[in-house]
């Protein structure tokens, strides 16, 4: 196999990919890693700490170097406590690679066999969303609309380029706008067989030659 089997999460900022990938990573054979969640958990006192806050603060993108290295040391961490077994789980990503120069720094490391393209034709119902969720989780980097429609810029500008990276057909398109359950039952009517797949795949490597 080449790099981690990978499904990607794609979309503008509240268009649910957490909530997805999160309900994904409660599932054996799945683990699911979220960008912007592994910043929030790290030290705000800290250099890399810092300089997220600096950039989230104001809706745009943390540095390409600081947010494929942090990723690095995530995964690593998660792989040497059990967490996540490379060799068996599909890695669910959340919020990266978020442009093309991410893309190609992790082509190498990831085997991209899905993206799940979520979808959102109403800038003004993801904002809405944005602010509760500002609310309900405390998260201030939402609160303000001016930041909310700058991170939407940023996300047309920088990180919607990323479908165009992938080639079309792995890329399964979902509208955002339907309910939490149905966005979830549509990404695993995708997402299961290709987890069958690979599972049909390991048990083939494991037969005796």
């Amino acid at each position: 196999m080449h790099g981690h089997q990978t499904v990607l999460l794609f979309g503008p900022p509240g268009s649910g990919k957490g909530t997805a990938g999160r309900c994904l990573g409660t599932i054996p054979g799945f683990f699911h890693c979220a960008c912007g969640d592994v910043f929030r958990k790290i030290d705000p006192s800290s250099e890399l700490g810092r300089v997220f806050i600096e950039y989230s603060s104001k809706g745009e993108l943390v540095p390409d170097d600081a947010t494929v290295g942090m990723w690095h040391a995530h995964i690593r961490k998660m792989h040497a406590i059990g967490s996540y077994k490379p060799h068996v789980d599909l890695l669910i990503l959340d919020g990266i690679p978020r442009n093309v120069h991410q893309a190609e720094m992790l082509e190498k490391e990831l085997e991209v066999l899905r993206v799940m393209h979520l979808v959102c034709n109403d800038e003004s119902e993801m904002i809405d969303r944005l602010r509760r969720r500002a609310l309900k989780d405390n998260r201030l980097d939402d609160a303000k609309e001016s930041v909310i429609r700058h991170r939407w810029e940023i996300y047309k500008e920088e990180s919607a380029p990323v479908l165009a990276y992938y080639p079309p057909e792995i890329v399964s398109e979902i509208d955002a706008l339907q309910s939490p359950a149905e966005v979830l039952r549509q990404i695993l009517d995708v997402v299961v067989p290709i987890q069958n797949e690979h599972f049909q795949r390991l048990a083939a490597e494991e037969q005796p030659a």
